[in-house]
């Protein structure tokens, strides 16, 4: 098991300067329903928007600072490198991305270990090790496919572990749109699995 361990995934599907942080007025209806979504899943407003330097679109409940952001397009930079090492070429650009930076749930996993995750619903995890009482924690999430759109937990320190999961919970929208078959055999973790999928 890699540092991350297992990422939690679950999927909802719907058909040098930092940009200046916005409060969230204007969106796009299809960033009003993401938000939405979001904000459901999280229970968190996401007030905040910005772009990472390389232009992936992001929502926080928090004002997000530039290390973070630049985690954020490293895991993307990342991705897109073992996505093209796999023959993958679609979805391969910062723009078609927006993260949700959610507050944090719990900091510490049951070692002690800084794990800044999200408590989201078990659905398919209930029953299993990761079933926390109707529960489970979760590094990141896929929120839609289309538009390419996933949560992640705010962290203060340990910014690798964010590229980390950025990378990680694109390989599912990277297959989902380069490769179905291994998309279906990958994206739902409760069946055993986890990261890296593509190296």
């Amino acid at each position: 098991m890699n540092k991350i361990r297992v990422l939690i995934h679950i999927g909802l599907v719907f058909a040098f300067g930092i940009l200046p942080f916005q409060m969230v007025e204007s969106q796009s209806r299809v960033d009003q329903i993401l938000i939405k979504e979001a904000e459901k899943i999280t229970k968190d407003n996401f007030t905040f928007s910005t772009k990472t330097p390389k232009g992936a679109n992001v929502y926080s409940a928090n004002k997000t600072n530039y290390r973070m952001l630049t985690a954020i397009d490293k895991g993307l930079s990342d991705l897109f490198a073992v996505a093209r090492k796999n023959g993958y070429r679609k979805r391969l650009n910062y723009t078609d991305y927006t993260i949700f930076i959610g507050k944090a749930d719990r900091t510490l996993d049951s070692s002690r270990n800084y794990s800044p995750d999200i408590a989201v619903d078990a659905r398919q995890y209930a029953g299993s090790v990761y079933d926390q009482g109707g529960y489970i924690y979760a590094a990141g999430m896929v929120l839609a496919y289309n538009p390419l759109a996933f949560i992640i937990a705010e962290h203060e320190n340990d910014f690798p572990r964010v590229s980390d999961v950025v990378r990680f919970e694109g390989e599912h929208l990277i297959l989902y749109h380069n490769d179905r078959n291994r998309f279906h055999k990958t994206a739902d973790h409760s069946q055993g699995g986890g990261h890296p999928i593509l190296k």
